[in-house]
């Protein structure tokens, strides 16, 4: 059954679109919630396997071995606590100063150098990949997969809208649409699925035999080594602050 959200007035004016641009997905896109119906689970794996390969193939797995067993011991005893099997799951330690770490769909998982030389202990450094396998767990990726593929699928309906009504400044309006979807959908959303994963990610970690505390010694780490953050309303990630005080909430109660 086709999507009944998008609805189009008999006539538009300028006004009408330039004023509710912005907050179109706001009224629509949330209330189809659809996100994961556009992408499969076969096609969200294929991506991931795709994305996977290109960051092998650009980026080099360490050959430090203290980093490389590490990780996948870490990984292995969280794996497990999830209810996964290790077997199944591809994970690497890449020789890259960023710190951080990703999940991909289909059980992949990398952590790169800047990450684990961040980390105080092996129980900061669980905190984030259980926090990834909780990106898994609760679907995200495919998640936002579906989300971006609607948010183009919506920009395509106001743009042939425009060009059908003879509306001026349609390239003003298509621009205050673009920023309606990032600041108002995109955005947000992210941040509601990082605090997500930090629940998943807790509960994983603790399960596996490691300290909850550590999540929040980690991020007072991010925040004294990167202070110069965009607005926490700006960032798709939850400001430092922000989340190490959710993550004294969840693990107080």
């Amino acid at each position: 059954m086709p999507c009944t959200c998008f609805s189009t007035a008999p006539t538009l004016s300028r006004r009408r679109l330039l004023t509710g641009a912005a907050a179109l997905p706001l009224a629509t896109l949330p209330a189809c919630d659809r996100a994961r119906v556009l992408v499969s689970e076969q096609e969200a794996a294929a991506m991931g396997a795709e994305a996977w390969q290109q960051i092998r193939s650009e980026v080099p797995e360490s050959d430090d071995s203290a980093f490389r067993d590490t990780v996948a011991t870490l990984s292995e005893r969280l794996i497990t606590a999830a209810g996964g099997d290790p077997g199944a799951w591809q994970v690497v330690a890449f020789e890259a100063p960023e710190v951080n770490a990703f999940a991909l769909p289909g059980g992949r998982i990398g952590v790169y150098r800047g990450l684990y030389d961040l980390a105080g202990s092996p129980d900061e450094l669980a905190a984030v990949i259980g926090h990834e396998i909780g990106h898994l767990e609760a679907d995200h990726a495919r998640e936002r997969m579906g989300n971006a593929r609607a948010q183009g699928a919506l920009q395509r309906l106001v743009a042939f809208v425009l060009r059908q009504s003879e509306i001026e400044f349609d390239e003003e309006i298509m621009a205050a649409l673009g920023l309606g979807l990032r600041y108002g959908l995109a955005l947000p959303y992210g941040r509601d699925q990082e605090l997500e994963a930090d629940r998943l990610g807790l509960d994983i970690m603790t399960d596996a035999g490691f300290a909850p505390d550590a999540a929040i010694r980690l991020w007072e780490r991010m925040e004294a080594a990167r202070p110069d953050r965009p607005p926490a309303f700006l960032a798709t990630h939850p400001a430092p602050g922000t989340r190490i005080r959710a993550l004294r909430e969840m693990i107080e109660t």
